[in-house]
């Protein structure tokens, strides 16, 4: 019996990547619980592992008194000193080995429970410090299930959860398929460590660029700002110090092969590199790429660029839904207004009827948007619902709406030729 215990806290170690002395606490604590359930609160024990004989032993402790009031706390001194130590003392504490195995089956049922609780509580706690500090990284599991729309991953000794605000919408997993993604935090919970993963963070794109393309994990090459729209196209800027280096080729790869893996890995989102300049005017025009620009005229003041594209750039530029902008607005941090030669040779400004076409908008609602700093249709189009609500002072359904229409509204104006303004805030 003596190994059996040894080999039962080795085992238990490896298989839950625990350290022993976690498993020894914690059989401790349970033998001394079932000592208690058996002797009473009002006992003094200890419950030991003793290292050489590999078992668990339990001590009472008793004062040593002259005359003895209370035989479960107190002992004797004429006995101490004829059977156990000449030399005692009143006052002085006497322990004595006590007998395990009579404890009985529901003390032991108890103490079983208190171990399963505590190496429990020290397997979440081994969790949450070995993930903790892995904030950042991309992470690889298999999809375990589905709980109320979120993708649970197995991850090995624990399991991470995807939420769905976090899930790529036009991605469908089942369970057993592999899964890479962005471990974006931590938490503590009452059920122990939950860790939140993402696959549509722009820092995931970041990471994904950081393993495949060498020379930005070398430090040779640096990500300057990611804008994306998950699922559907995102930008990167790309810079670097040494002058023999090509930072978007070096990103793209030979024939593409670096751009293509990233590209693979989150199921076709266009991907666009852009070289990051100091040069402003530069840098917003290659992140308005694939699109010409004619020319740009800076307001710093605003902080806001006017873009003047060919006629027949304007659709591109925008891109669908006015994606290509929106996401060139992110990147750079300017606010662009965009519009075709046309449009900028006759001056024409249409920003409060542009608004007033759009079928669930009538003059009051125009006059609120307007004043809320919405310009044109395309403006309304570049905003989420929630930031739509709140700056037009609208319900998030009425928003959705709005967002909506106004989305299928540009997506007509550029199709059938129309030229228009187009601001996006």
């Amino acid at each position: 019996m003596l190994p059996e215990l040894k080999r039962l806290i080795e085992q238990m170690g490896k298989d839950r990547g625990l350290d022993k002395e976690i498993i020894i606490e914690a059989l401790e604590a349970a033998i001394l619980s079932a000592a208690r359930k058996k002797l009473g609160n009002q006992v003094d024990i200890e419950a030991h592992y003793n290292e050489e004989t590999g078992e668990i032993e339990v001590f009472q402790f008793k004062v040593v008194v002259e005359t003895v009031t209370d035989s479960e706390t107190q002992v004797a001194l004429s006995y101490v000193r004829e059977n156990l130590d000449p030399e005692a003392e009143s006052g002085d504490s006497i322990g004595s080995k006590i007998d395990a195995t009579t404890f009985g089956r529901i003390a032991v049922q108890a103490a079983k429970q208190i171990i399963i609780q505590r190496v429990k509580d020290a397997e979440r706690d081994n969790v949450y410090e070995g993930y903790k500090d892995r904030k950042g990284e991309i992470v690889n599991g298999f999809v375990q299930r589905f709980e109320g729309g979120s993708i649970i991953v197995n991850l090995g000794r624990t399991e991470g959860v995807i939420p769905t605000s976090e899930q790529i919408h036009r991605e469908i997993y089942k369970r057993g398929d592999r899964i890479r993604a962005y471990l974006l935090d931590v938490k503590r919970i009452t059920k122990g460590p939950q860790i939140i993963l993402s696959r549509t963070h722009p820092h995931f794109l970041r990471a994904l660029f950081e393993v495949e393309v060498p020379e930005i994990s070398e430090g040779l090459i640096e990500i300057i700002n990611v804008a994306r729209e998950a699922g559907k196209r995102s930008k990167i800027s790309v810079s670097t110090h040494d002058k023999d280096i090509d930072p978007v080729g070096a990103c793209v790869g030979m024939r593409g092969s670096r751009v293509q893996s990233v590209v693979q890995e989150l199921r076709g989102e266009k991907i666009d590199i852009v070289p990051f300049s100091d040069d402003t005017i530069q840098y917003v025009c290659s992140a308005l790429s694939p699109a010409k620009v004619s020319h740009v005229v800076v307001d710093e003041e605003n902080h806001s660029i006017a873009v003047i594209v060919p006629d027949d750039q304007l659709s591109l530029a925008i891109g669908k839904n006015g994606q290509n902008v929106r996401l060139a607005v992110k990147l750079t941090g300017w606010k662009l207004d965009v519009k075709s030669e046309a449009m900028d040779a006759n001056k024409e400004e249409t920003g409060f009827s542009d608004l007033l076409r759009i079928s669930t908008v009538d003059e009051e609602l125009a006059n609120r948007l307007f004043n809320a700093g919405f310009k044109s249709i395309a403006s309304i189009a570049a905003m989420d619902a929630k930031t739509l609500s709140s700056m037009a002072d609208l319900d998030e359904q009425r928003a959705e709406i709005l967002l909506h229409e106004a989305t299928n509204l540009l997506d007509e104006v550029l199709e059938s030729g129309q030229e228009r303004r187009t601001v996006i805030q």
